[in-house]
């Protein structure tokens, strides 16, 4: 009963599917041609896996050293045009027109024109993302404020949303902004340049990698079977999140938040806000590690992104452990220049509330977004003004619990459809929608799958690595004395990690290529 609203559950991790890997790689390849303007290239993907990044590692370390940053920048330019080929053009147009900024700002910067030729370089790079982005969303508030007045602003045709433009168009920010600041040299080589913006590992969904960070790994790396192999072990990592915990979760959370209006119950609106925490937390965070791990595989190594956001005690320590590459960005480029907390504090409460709003409308251009990110922002402002002492005095769970329902309210407006629709989950988890239950039960969305999917997501929020190592460490210190003993311990270390990490790789393949269920949340921004 009530079971039409559901989306189908992913295939259980069966060990007989390895055997179809082959046959869903082959019809998959076929589709991608077929197909060819309708694909995005995910990580997630067996055409990726099994096809693109083995032929790319293996040409990559055929190559002369001197050739390899020009491989891998016509390998990332072939990964971006998987999907939308024609989209290349303004990837490649902004990395040219940076390029030559780059160069004007360097030879301007100190001189009398600087300040004018910087602010021409952001005008140009928000200018675009504003005109694939924003403009449908302007035109809307522009349409709305002039109606009253009898004027008619016409609508805008639809245009197709480059993939990742908020990425690059950060990163390409970030380089001219800081060679005008003087802390990088601008660099003349366009291939370098190109490779750092295009690289495919952070092209598409980050993280937010500045120039600085890894301008002398452009120039010259060395890649170690050691680093090779924690590049496989962090990928492994990233996919087991994104396969296995995101995707399983999302299945409840996507048809929670698709069942009609006078339906939805109160404990039915809290799982499926929960359920959405946790695939986002996952399906991001799995992103950035498998992006981090490629990035070790070819020498690279990316700052981290996350860091158990869920285990923070107040909403400001939530940010500084959630995409911190993001966070870090706003905070370098907008929050200090805007006078950050040294103009007032009531100007510092104005400047976390802008920052918060962009930041929001970087996610997207609608007021769901604008909603989401005011929402954070003004709970920063709270913490400032009191509420942070009162929490780092209060019970520790407490302050937890207090964070995870801020957070969690404010996902309802990242997730819903539109302003109306979150109005209308918020009403349910208040227990305000006088719906019954009769057709969408709690029981409906918590089969063994779903309730392992859900256990595997509150165990992987926490960060175990600290005490992981820590009991290693002190492994080691009391072995330190005994060489067979200690050579044995490193050996079954070896041995747990070499499975650990086949057995993330293979769980992976075989959901892959045994589910068609595979969202990617921050694909669109």
């Amino acid at each position: 009963m009530g079971m039409e609203g559901r989306l189908p559950v992913p295939t259980v991790f069966r060990w007989d599917a390895v055997t179809t890997a082959i046959d869903a790689i082959r019809s998959e390849s076929k589709k991608r041609f077929v197909d060819w303007g309708n694909c995005r290239m995910l990580f997630s993907s067996n055409v990726f896996l099994f096809l693109f990044l083995p032929i790319v590692l293996g040409l990559y370390f055929l190559l002369p050293v001197s050739a390899r940053n020009l491989f891998l920048l016509a390998a990332s330019l072939f990964f971006y045009a998987w999907g939308l080929p024609w989209l290349m053009i303004v990837m490649v147009a902004s990395i040219a027109a940076n390029y030559f900024l780059g160069l004007w700002v360097d030879r301007a910067r100190g001189g009398r024109w600087g300040a004018w030729v910087l602010g021409l370089a952001i005008t140009l790079n928000l200018g675009l993302l504003v005109h694939f982005k924003y403009r449908n969303f302007l035109a809307e508030l522009l349409r709305g404020a002039l109606a009253p007045c009898g004027v008619e602003v016409p609508a805008l045709w639809e245009i197709e949303l480059p993939i990742g433009i908020s990425f690059y168009t950060f990163h390409a920010l970030s380089y001219v902004i800081d060679v005008y600041r003087g802390r990088i040299a601008v660099q003349r080589n366009p291939v370098s340049l190109a490779l750092y913006i295009t690289f495919f590992p952070q092209l598409i969904a980050g993280p937010i990698v500045r120039y600085a960070d890894i301008a002398s790994q452009i120039a010259q790396r060395v890649v170690t079977t050691e680093l090779f192999a924690e590049g496989i072990q962090r990928f492994a990592i990233g996919l087991a999140k994104k396969l296995l915990i995101a995707n399983s979760v999302a299945v409840i959370a996507d048809s929670v938040f698709t069942i009609p209006d006078a339906q939805l119950t109160c404990a039915v609106a809290w799982l499926g806000v929960f359920c959405y925490s946790l695939q986002i937390y996952f399906d991001f965070s799995g992103y950035s590690d498998m992006a981090i791990g490629l990035g070790l595989m070819f020498g690279f190594r990316f700052l981290e992104n996350f860091n158990a956001p869920y285990v923070a005690r107040s909403v400001t320590e939530f940010w500084r452990r959630w995409h911190i590459s993001l966070s870090t960005w706003f905070r370098d480029y907008l929050y200090i220049p805007l006078g950050g907390n040294r103009a007032g504090t009531f100007r510092m409460y104005a400047n976390l509330l802008i920052v918060f709003l962009l930041c929001g409308l970087w996610h997207g251009a609608s007021w769901n977004f604008a909603i989401w990110g005011l929402f954070h922002g003004t709970f920063l402002v709270l913490e400032r003004w009191g509420v942070g002492q009162l929490l780092a005095r209060c019970w520790s769970p407490l302050a937890h619990l207090y964070t995870l329902l801020a957070v969690m309210l404010g996902w309802v407006f990242f997730r819903a459809e539109n302003l109306a629709h979150a109005g209308v989950v918020l009403k349910a988890m208040l227990g305000m929608s006088g719906a019954t239950g009769e057709e969408f039960p709690l029981a409906m969305y918590l089969d063994s799958g779903s309730l392992i999917a859900i256990a595997m997501g509150c165990i992987g929020s926490i960060s175990w690595a600290p005490t992981w190592n820590t009991l290693v460490s002190q492994g080691r210190a009391k072995l330190a004395s005994r060489p067979i003993a200690a050579a044995l311990f490193e050996s079954c270390l070896a041995c747990g990690r070499l499975s650990a990490v086949t057995a993330m790789l293979v769980a992976g393949a075989v959901m892959m290529s045994a589910s068609t269920y595979n969202p990617f949340i921050y694909f669109r921004f």
